[in-house]
């Protein structure tokens, strides 16, 4: 037999006397109203039925409206004007009962002149606004008009007669607004987040060990399921069911917003409730309906924000909750998965909270075959950290791979190194202990620097295919705004979106983001630096891969170009490298003729220019019904140069197979 199995009786007695109490007193009044004689065993009874509630209020386990009572400061005749009004909703024939003790059949309902009339001690009190029954909206009172609150209809609040029933659920009108959140077993987290829940633990508990009001817990980061994670083990530390409630749900109006403060304050003393206040989307509006809803509130509340001082509260405790260290995350992989090396992988380039490990973890898990299960995991990985950043930059879809890009040697083996560098990290920063002594400059930076078309947007491609990692595009139009400290935040939006390392960012035209600080002479120069200073310190800062490229290297901040970490120059391609772009220029469907690469190579374009040409002179040989051929690679380059309003030499451009050949 459960707690719930042998409590239940008890209750159950403990209404049925309460109720028998209720109806004994109704028919004494009914009786004086109508001038008849009381029965003789009335007070027997009455007597009798206060026995049975005694005797169960001395129970172990309390009766419901005993335990509603010491929680919500109840007096005797609060519980009497309460039980009148439960009464009715539970047996029929109270209404008509209390429609003959008023002698008033227009009257069948309970008012608090009734329960006055039925009591032997009264209270004028309990119609005090702030009196327990009203504060903590018990009753709900129809006056209409100007009939006096004494004799207004009452009626039990729903939630309160499912209550003293022993139905004990979350009131219906927070359920449709809060998010029940699973436990979570804080031994299970990382020790970098278990001091976090210790230390919040030991501040609730003294706060209540004093007397004094729970402050409410700020719990400052960006990955919001290290936050939860910390939020539920917090919860199950006190015995607390854990709900998320957004910050956008609660209403602004005052009068909306005190009840629901004041319902949520009720079961947090009716239910062992803690709440977590999301704040994404968060309005000032809304900012200031969280400070009142807490403050009016009750109970452990955490406020779930992004950045410290998000929200105003007071006596708030902040603690900051990152996500757990490189170290905790691959023993966390390693534990999940049972193989060192793939957690040592993954955890060296994706950063995941505890909770994601594990869904991945469960969601991937190993197969036979090593290889599969690590491309299988990392695409998980991918997907789960891919950052949400549409309005600010556009995902590249990544087809080029090295075999595809020309570059002189020394550049090819730049971008070798770039990639050999963002797989070597964990190695290079945990292993070997670089993590330690730094704290800044962990992120790995390049600047692409060249003409347009020389293969610095194709570059960056190819580093995205060789580490298998979404590539995207910073759209420079929706991040530069003209508004103060609109280009920070939107770049905060960016840089924290992508933190988790499954993106590499790639800033095209980087010099109008990156551009020289200025003197200062007005407002407007000084928050451009601000915003260069800004950008600095997060690229400094940032885990991923960030490539900048520009065609203006000379208008980048020498103090930003000293930070990064590799400087690439695309110069102008040479006749080699155009002649083996040329070659590679036609995919292998395409039908062509002789095709003489040397002889294309004397045109002086570069990488961008001759893949422009090849599809053009595609189409051309389609629609003309033939191959791709000398003259048509000739003439598409003609529109080309056309195009670029360079000069045109017609002795460049003429074709003679003849006179090639001989020469």
């Amino acid at each position: 037999m459960n707690d719930y199995q042998a409590w239940h009786p008890v209750n159950e007695r403990w209404l049925a006397a309460a109720i028998e109490t209720v109806r004994l007193r109704l028919d004494r009044l009914a009786r004086r109203a109508a001038g008849e004689a009381e029965p003789e065993d009335t007070q027997a009874r009455l007597d009798a039925a206060r026995a049975v509630q005694h005797e169960a209020e001395a129970h172990p386990m309390a009766p419901a409206a005993t335990v509603l009572a010491r929680r919500l400061g109840l007096a005797p005749f609060d519980l009497e004007a309460l039980m009148l009004c439960i009464a009715q909703e539970i047996d029929t024939t109270v209404r008509a009962r209390c429609a003959a003790a008023q002698a008033d059949p227009l009257r069948p309902y309970p008012s608090f002149a009734l329960a006055m009339a039925m009591s032997d001690a009264p209270a004028w009190d309990v119609l005090a606004a702030e009196a327990p029954l009203r504060y903590w909206r018990l009753l709900e009172i129809n006056q209409p008009g100007a009939q006096p609150l004494t004799t207004s209809a009452l009626r039990a609040d729903e939630r309160i007669v499912n209550y003293v029933k022993g139905l004990n659920a979350l009131d219906e009108r927070l359920s449709v607004l809060v998010e029940a959140l699973p436990p979570v077993d804080g031994s299970e987290l990382p020790v970098s987040q278990r001091e976090v829940v210790e230390r919040v633990v030991v501040e609730l508990a003294a706060s209540r060990g004093a007397g004094r009001p729970l402050p409410a817990v700020r719990l400052v980061g960006t990955d919001r399921s290290s936050k939860l994670d910390v939020a539920g083990a917090v919860a199950a530390r006190l015995g607390l069911r854990l709900y998320r409630l957004a910050a956008e749900y609660l209403p602004t109006q005052g009068g909306e917003l005190e009840q629901l403060a004041r319902l949520w304050h009720r079961e947090c003393l009716l239910l062992p409730l803690a709440l977590v206040i999301d704040m994404r989307g968060a309005t000032d509006a809304t900012s200031a309906a969280v400070v009142r809803f807490v403050a009016r509130g009750g109970g452990v509340v955490l406020v779930d924000e992004a950045a410290a001082r998000t929200v105003a509260l007071d006596r708030a405790l902040a603690v900051n909750v990152d996500k757990p260290l490189p170290a905790e995350q691959r023993d966390a992989w390693a534990a999940a998965l049972g193989d060192a090396e793939l957690a040592a992988t993954l955890a060296a380039q994706f950063s995941l909270g505890h909770a994601d490990i594990r869904e991945v973890a469960a969601r991937n898990a190993p197969a036979d075959d090593a290889a599969r299960s690590r491309t299988t995991l990392w695409h998980a990985c991918r997907l789960r950290t891919r950052p949400a950043i549409e309005a600010l930059a556009q995902p590249i879809d990544v087809r080029a791979t090295l075999d595809d890009i020309v570059l002189p040697p020394a550049e090819t083996a730049a971008l070798h190194r770039i990639v050999t560098q963002v797989r070597a990290r964990a190695r290079v920063y945990d292993e070997w202990g670089f993590r330690e002594r730094m704290n800044r400059g962990l992120g790995i930076s390049a600047l692409f620097a060249g003409e347009s078309g020389t293969g610095k947007t194709m570059a960056a491609e190819v580093i995205a295919h060789a580490l298998q990692l979404d590539l995207f595009r910073i759209d420079l139009s929706a991040v530069v705004s003209k508004y103060i400290g609109e280009t920070e935040k939107n770049l905060r939006q960016v840089f924290d979106a992508a933190e988790a390392g499954g993106a590499i960012l790639f800033f095209d035209e980087a010099d109008a983001l990156f551009g020289k600080r200025s003197e200062v002479r007005d407002s407007h120069d000084r928050y451009a630096n601000i915003e260069i200073n800004y950008l600095l310190q997060r690229m400094e800062g940032y885990r991923g891969l960030a490539i900048l490229a520009t065609n203006m290297k000379s208008a980048l901040d020498p103090a930003f170009v000293r930070r990064l970490r590799f400087i690439v120059d695309f110069p102008f391609p040479g006749a080699a490298e155009r002649r083996e772009m040329w070659r590679k220029a036609l995919p292998a469907g395409v039908p062509r003729a002789a095709l003489d690469y040397d002889r294309l190579a004397r045109l002086h374009l570069t990488g961008g220019n001759i893949h422009g040409i090849a599809l053009n002179a595609a189409f051309m040989a389609a629609q003309a019904g033939s191959a791709v051929t000398m003259p048509i690679l000739l003439e598409a380059s003609r529109l080309e140069l056309r195009k670029l309003e360079r000069p045109i030499h017609e002795a460049d451009l003429r074709w003679n197979p003849g006179l090639e050949a001989a020469a």
